[in-house]
């Protein structure tokens, strides 16, 4: 592969990568809209916000705060691999920050959607976690940098030897008790639409989904490994207009 098509793919592929986090914060987005508990991955920075919006912290988006909790996810691995951390893996902090500002957008998009009834509620919480599933598997296949909280199981699986898939629901498990323990700290009591059964069922469902769609993604690797001609375009498109001036 040459320079110049290495990097087309590289360019290709965090297009496509960008286009996954778009799903993934759409997901997220919908999953707070339901009100029956947002995502694990939500939760505390949505409780943040919240306490933020009632004057008890800084006043930040529940995308600012997504940002503030990626990057001491990536502080915290840097402490602890130490010169085990490999310096590409600093790019999750643009991941994170990208990540954070999609569910602003999203926010913003979808700031009509009011889940007044119980089965608006249920529709939506389904369908943010099946969009978020479908986000989170074209991320993984994307191949790039992991996402913090990715990371920091990554991490913390590499000093402890524990199998990835434990260390993740530890890494979970701890994201939503410390989300408890904010609300309780905040508000004195269980916000659900914070921490409910929407949070319970996106914890298994999601994972599920992953596991449904994955053996059929195959277009999707494909679709990675396409390599756009831009240039073949570009001149394609001046031959037509210039062919079109010339028989004007």
């Amino acid at each position: 592969m040459t320079r110049k098509e290495q990097v087309i793919s590289f360019l290709w592929q965090h297009v496509l990568l960008i286009f996954s986090l778009y799903l993934m914060t759409f997901g997220v987005v919908l999953c707070i809209k339901s009100a029956l508990g947002s995502s694990v991955i939500s939760s505390l920075p949505l409780s943040f916000s919240m306490a933020g919006a009632s004057g008890l912290m800084p006043t930040l988006s529940v995308g600012g705060y997504t940002i503030v909790m990626n990057f001491v996810l990536v502080g915290l691995q840097i402490l602890i691999l130490g010169s085990r951390f490999k310096l590409i893996q600093l790019f999750q902090l643009i991941v994170g920050f990208l990540f954070g500002w999609l569910i602003d957008i999203n926010f913003y998009l979808m700031s009509w959607l009011d889940c007044q009834d119980i089965l608006l509620q249920m529709i939506s919480q389904f369908a943010g976690c099946l969009v978020m599933a479908l986000g989170i598997a074209f991320e993984v296949k994307c191949g790039s940098v992991t996402m913090p909280g990715e990371g920091i199981t990554v991490a913390l699986s590499q000093v402890t030897k524990m199998p990835f898939a434990k260390m993740k629901i530890i890494v979970d498990t701890t994201l939503v008790v410390l989300a408890v323990i904010s609300s309780f700290t905040f508000f004195g009591c269980w916000e659900w639409n914070i921490i409910g059964p929407g949070t319970l069922f996106a914890m298994f469902f999601v994972g599920y989904v992953i596991k449904l769609i994955n053996p059929h993604l195959g277009w999707f690797d494909r679709l990675i490994a396409y390599r756009p001609g831009f240039r073949r375009y570009i001149f394609g498109l001046a031959r037509y207009i210039y062919g079109k001036k010339n028989v004007n």
